[in-house]
């Protein structure tokens, strides 16, 4: 059975998706942006989107009884290539060994620099 994941500590879909979907006991956020749901405000670094998005997909793990540890999957899509290096810095503040497989890649992204979205595998469906 598919459960939606609302929370409104994250930013609420712009269109007709879902924040996140659990299914047994795998939950996929959808692609976040580096908005701040508490402010609206957006941050401008590529240092701050990535914290900020990071955070996003946090809270709507957190919502469906996941934590960033469960993440098995990231697809992280950068408007600049060149901010790899910035990008994976921060990325290494959210995320430790074993690291989640991931693929990274550019894209042209309206207005933000950096969004990603995760699957996370939990260790039981606590449905």
């Amino acid at each position: 059975m598919k459960i939606e994941i609302v929370t409104d500590k994250a930013p609420m879909p712009a269109g007709s998706y879902s924040q996140g979907i659990k299914i047994g006991n795998r939950i996929y956020v959808a692609g976040q942006g580096p908005k701040n749901a508490a402010n609206g405000e957006m941050p401008e670094t590529i240092e701050e989107q990535t914290r900020q998005v990071l955070t996003n997909i946090r809270y709507i793990l957190e919502e469906g009884g996941a934590t960033l540890n469960d993440v098995v999957k990231v697809t992280a899509h950068l408007a600049d290539m060149s901010d790899f290096d910035k990008y994976n810095k921060v990325y290494h503040e959210f995320f430790k060994q074993p690291f989640p497989v991931r693929t990274t890649v550019g894209s042209v992204l309206d207005h933000i620099l950096v969004e990603i979205d995760v699957i996370a595998e939990v260790s039981s469906a606590s449905e």
